[in-house]
């Protein structure tokens, strides 16, 4: 089953990683001593444990590769499952249920400080979906999408710093303005698509980000903006904890509002030139679908989801300041998408709840912790490349059109 050159391969791979994670898992500095201390059994942990991951994704291909397709219907079987579930009408509103219930009694279960953790994910659930828009349904590689976070989040900063503008009057102006930053971004990458579309709308995204940490007389620049009031509820005065509970309200139903808008849209027609667009650029416009339009839609309403969660930031932390929305914040949403399941709903989400909460529930494991979320991405990536939950084409029986035709 495993030859020897694979297993001279798997020593060798095992020791280049060795070589590789040498400074970070066996030298240590010790400041305050003014010593150097050598984890030399780290060594051995990482040498075995590559050895044997190696040999388990050896494993893993060549079972793939064998005639026997009982582990490819299983994984039918489970994808089936997960689809039927969402089909079927009684056991998705069983689940739908469960879930508000956990969401309705979640701050009362849990601390301020898990409270605070998981507005964040809901947060990072609306942009996944937001960007889902752009990249999963149009096919269009955006990684400038942080730009237009950044906007809606200014928006709220500015605005209530210059004109006093409360939080509910500057959400939908920040949404808007957002908006509008997608469609002067779309008009000159109208023609540009892959790598090329991927680098413009990544050096707009960095554009904007050294406009708000140069212009000091309009952003405050590098200091940003502090003392940004919280949503009000009716003009009374929340206390911290009491502030929290409040916009994890409002984020609960700022996903379920988005899970609407973006469900009903994607079964749209709107939805479906998307979709073309993305599978055939040219046999969509040969179909008569106004590509330019499409675009900029897409654009404009994947920016205005950025925008609004860029306002409910703002409100949320009370400070912004450049350094929250660079480059690693458009990968982290990318990353959300991809790992979930380009173009699925449910899957952005079990994506961003993965991605966003994994690194602070793996605190125990200290400065390992981002090396483990690292390689539970690297194996996602080999075992699922398309994503935890991918999305099934529709298709339609002649069997089904006639029935609806007779009716």
């Amino acid at each position: 089953m495993i030859s020897v050159k694979e297993l001279k391969k798997a020593v060798g791979i095992s020791l280049w990683f060795v070589f590789l994670t040498f400074p970070l898992m066996v030298i240590k500095v010790d400041p305050i001593e003014r010593i150097i201390r050598w984890r030399w059994n780290n060594v051995l942990y990482v040498a075995v444990g590559t050895f044997l991951i190696y040999l388990l994704i050896r494993f893993y291909k060549y079972r793939q590769l064998q005639p026997k397709t009982s582990e490819k219907k299983k994984e039918q079987k489970a994808e089936s499952f997960i689809h039927t579930l969402l089909m079927d009408k009684k056991k998705k509103n069983i689940l739908v249920t469960v879930l508000l219930a956990f969401s309705i009694a979640f701050p009362f279960v849990f601390s301020s400080y898990q409270t605070n953790v998981m507005i964040t994910a809901l947060m990072y659930v609306v942009l996944g979906l937001g960007l889902n828009i752009v990249v999963g349904m149009a096919g269009l590689l955006d990684l400038g999408f942080v730009a237009f976070y950044a906007v809606g989040a200014y928006s709220y900063a500015l605005l209530n710093l210059h004109f006093h503008l409360g939080f509910w009057t500057v959400l939908p102006l920040g949404g808007c303005l957002a908006a509008l930053f997608g469609i002067l971004l779309g008009f000159p990458v109208l023609r540009l698509r892959g790598d090329y579309l991927a680098i413009v709308t990544l050096g707009f995204g960095e554009i904007i980000r050294l406009i708000l940490e140069n212009w000091g007389e309009f952003s405050k620049g590098p200091s940003g903006i502090s003392n940004i009031p919280r949503p009000g509820f009716f003009g009374i005065d929340l206390s911290l904890e009491a502030s929290i509970i409040y916009i994890y309200y409002l984020m609960v139903l700022g996903v379920i509002v988005t899970i609407f808008v973006v469900n009903r849209l994607q079964d749209s027609r709107l939805g479906r030139a998307w979709i073309a667009l993305r599978e055939d650029e040219i046999a969509c416009q040969a179909m008569g679908i106004d590509k330019r339009k499409t675009k900029l839609v897409a654009f404009s309403l994947g920016a205005f989801w950025a925008g609004l969660m860029g306002v409910v930031f703002a409100a949320k932390t009370t400070f912004i300041n450049p350094a929250s929305f660079t480059f690693l914040e458009s990968a982290i949403i990318l990353s959300i998408v991809v790992l979930g399941g380009m173009g699925s709903i449910v899957g952005v989400i079990l994506g961003a709840l993965i991605l966003i909460l994994m690194p602070e529930y793996l605190r125990a494991l200290s400065e390992y912790r981002m090396l483990a979320f690292g390689g539970v991405m690297v194996a996602m990536m080999v075992f699922r490349p398309q994503g935890m939950i991918a999305n099934i084409r529709r298709t339609y029986k002649a069997e089904d059109i006639d029935l609806k035709n007779r009716k």
